[in-house]
Formats: C-alpha cells, sequence, structure tokens
C-alpha cells in the first residue's frame, strides 16, 4: 500500500528524538517543515545536564538537526500562551490546594491545540512529535491511542488529553522502537548532532527542580497549623500550598508520631492554611471521582448507558496502571451538577492527591483521561 504525502510539522524541541521523529518523516516521502515553540522571552542560553529546556542552546540544536535534514526551519513564539495557559495554570492550581501536571497541561494546550490549530490553519496535514505513543486504526476505522513498544519510554500517559480529531492529525514515528538506544543510535548514523543529548526531566520553567522555593516567589505563603488526624497540632508549616499529597520531606515537625513512623502529607486545606499529616497507610486509596473527563478517540459505548467497564489505571506517568472499573456519571462539582468518572481500584494506590490526571486503558489503548478531583482513603473512608 502506497503511503498518501503529507504536508508534516515536525515539532522540533531540539532533543534527540524529535530530530529522529522528524528524520523518519522525511524518509516516509512527507513533505516536512521543523518548528521550534519558543515557550519563554527570557530563555537560558544553556542547559544543565538534563534539567531545563526551551533554551537558546535546545534552539540552536533543533537548527542544526534540521539543516541536516535538509528540511526548512521556523522558530514559532508561544510564550504569551503557554505563560497563561500552562504556568500560570501551574501556580493557580497548587494555591488551591491541588497537584497539576504541567506536562499534560502544555501537550493539551500547547503542543496539540496551539501549534496544531496553526498548523491546519497554514495548510498543514499534521503534527509529527518525538513522543512514545501509537496512533492504531481500529477495524471500524477508528483511530486509537496505545502505548508505545518500549514501555520504558512509552509517554502515552501525557497524550492521554488528545481528542478524536487531534490523533487524526498527529504522527508518533517512534511508537514502534523497541529502545531509547536504538534511537540514539539511529541519530548517530544519520550524523544528528544530538545522538547522545540528555533527556530532558523535571519541570521545564523550574530548571533547578526546586518547585516549592519557586512556587514562593509567585504565591503568597502564610504560616499555618500542621494537624495529625486527629485534629491535634504537631507543627507548623511556612504555607499550605507548597506541599503536595504524599510528600513526606520537608515538613520538620521535630517529633516522630506516637508509633514511631515517619509521618507523610494527607491533605491540603488552602482555605484553612492547613496540613493534615499521618502514617503512610493512610495514603491508600482505593476510589476516585474525576472532573473534566475527555476521550481519547471514541468514547466506549458504556458512556451512554453509565454502566461500568473494566480498565487500568494510571496516576502518574511512570507509575505502574493498576487494575479496576470506572462509569461515566453526574455528581456536584463544587456546587453545580456535572460529568464525572467514578473509578474504583481492585487495589490500593498511594499518594493520589487533588489536580493530578488519572489515565484509563484498556490493554494498550488510551480510553482517555480525568483530572482527579476527590479521593477516597480505604483506611479512614473519608473523602480526602
Amino acid at each position: 500500500m502506497v503511503m498518501k504525502k503529507l504536508k508534516v510539522l515536525a515539532a522540533m524541541s531540539g532533543g534527540v528524538d524529535s530530530a529522529v521523529a522528524a528524520a523518519r518523516a522525511v524518509d516516509a516521502g512527507h513533505d516536512v517543515v521543523g518548528v521550534h515553540l519558543a515557550l519563554s522571552r527570557m530563555p537560558g542560553t544553556l542547559r544543565t545536564g538534563s534539567r531545563g529546556c526551551c533554551t537558546i542552546e535546545d534552539a540552536s540544536d533543533a537548527w542544526r538537526a534540521c539543516e541536516k535534514l535538509g528540511i526548512p526551519y521556523y522558530t514559532w513564539d508561544f510564550s504569551e500562551r503557554f505563560q497563561e495557559e500552562v504556568v500560570e495554570d501551574f501556580i493557580d492550581e497548587y494555591a488551591a490546594g491541588r497537584t497539576p501536571n504541567p506536562c499534560m497541561r502544555c501537550n493539551e494546550r500547547i503542543k496539540f491545540a496551539a501549534l496544531l490549530e496553526r498548523a491546519l490553519a497554514l495548510g498543514f496535514d499534521a503534527v509529527v512529535t518525538g513522543h512514545y505513543a501509537k496512533v492504531i486504526e481500529n477495524d471500524r476505522g477508528e483511530l486509537e491511542l496505545h502505548r508505545a513498544a518500549d514501555d520504558a519510554k512509552d509517554q502515552s500517559y501525557v497524550l492521554g488529553v488528545l481528542t478524536a480529531e487531534q490523533l487524526k492529525h498527529s504522527m508518533f514515528p517512534l511508537g514502534d522502537t523497541p529502545s531509547k538506544d536504538m534511537v540514539r543510535a539511529e541519530a548517530a548514523e544519520r550524523g544528528l548532532s544530538v545522538a547522545q543529548k540528555p533527556d530532558s526531566h523535571d519541570i521545564c520553567f523550574i530548571p533547578d527542580g526546586d518547585t516549592r522555593g519557586w512556587l514562593e516567589e509567585k504565591i503568597d505563603m502564610t504560616e499555618g497549623a500542621i494537624v495529625d488526624t486527629d485534629g491535634e497540632q504537631v507543627g507548623t508549616h511556612p504555607g499550605a500550598q507548597a506541599f503536595t499529597i504524599g510528600q513526606r520531606r520537608g515538613l520538620a515537625i521535630g517529633k516522630p508520631a506516637e508509633d514511631g513512623k515517619p509521618r507523610f502529607v494527607l491533605e491540603i486545606r488552602p482555605k484553612e492554611n492547613t496540613v493534615v499529616v499521618g502514617s503512610r497507610d493512610m495514603l491508600a486509596v482505593d476510589r476516585i471521582t474525576g472532573i473534566r473527563p475527555s476521550w481519547a478517540g471514541s468514547p466506549l459505548a458504556e458512556e451512554a448507558t453509565g454502566d461500568w467497564f473494566d480498565c487500568r489505571v494510571q496516576v502518574r506517568a511512570h507509575a505502574e496502571p493498576v487494575p479496576g472499573r470506572a462509569r461515566v456519571t453526574t455528581a456536584d462539582v463544587d456546587g453545580a451538577s456535572d460529568v464525572v468518572w467514578q473509578i474504583e481500584l481492585n487495589e490500593t494506590i498511594q499518594g493520589v492527591a487533588p489536580g493530578q490526571t488519572a489515565v484509563l486503558y484498556q490493554a494498550t489503548r488510551v480510553l482517555g483521561q480525568v483530572t482527579i478531583h476527590k479521593s477516597i482513603n480505604a483506611q479512614r473512608l473519608t473523602h480526602v
């Protein structure tokens, strides 16, 4: 079967994955144009190892890759939208006592909203990225998002926000590659200078990794109480918004719990400026209510009926998914009735925080995602 030649926009981050993805799109015979997204008005000159991205170094690496591939290169300034849609959202979520995932927001609102919208408006057929995931056509001719061949590098979790329409215009050439080492080897064979460039990690706009220190400059922090599950004050904190569910370090309580075991953050109450702590086993959660749901492709038939469907649930980018079931229903969300997904897990997971994203799978297929609104602790049986 002859593949249709497409006009493709390659999102060039300056890393090895996006460079090889663009190269494979060129090899497939597509008309490829490279674009680097400028997400900061004041980019750093150099990276610090694997920390940070969108630096001047990254832009230069993206340009060199495009030169080597013989494709046009452009830089698009999305810094204002990135500030509003990702950075400000991150600050607002923490200020409300929730734990956001900025990578999910960036994929949702920048790479596969702002970028794709502009690409389609300019006549491009698709956007190609270096994400490790697959888009597969099922027996009904519908597109589905699936895990990558390399479980260790799979990025389908952070792509769980993609809609059916966005999948039609998304290309992930690395999805079938068995390992990252093979991608690096291919880059070296192609003469790409980024072949051994370290992967970026952590939050790109907090390159030193000090989230708490960064937030303290953005949110008005006020000293408050740290209490146990009985409401007894056991310490003080510099600002409740700087903590997240499951956190152990940085509490500085000074005295151990009665059983001598470490304490963990169980709940954040921003209105009261209070942090609730307790034992590790109190972090166990087996039920979740998720808001702002979206399907990655066509919805299941159970959406219309409200019936339960089996699934596996993943709440972090590199967490192991756990078996469970879910259903689409309505519930009261902040005083108004709204569509939610109720999720019941067959086994407990720990450290589930409001604001995190739960991505649902069936086998390798990504069904969709929700933002965690409430979770139920299996031991305390109270909403946290």
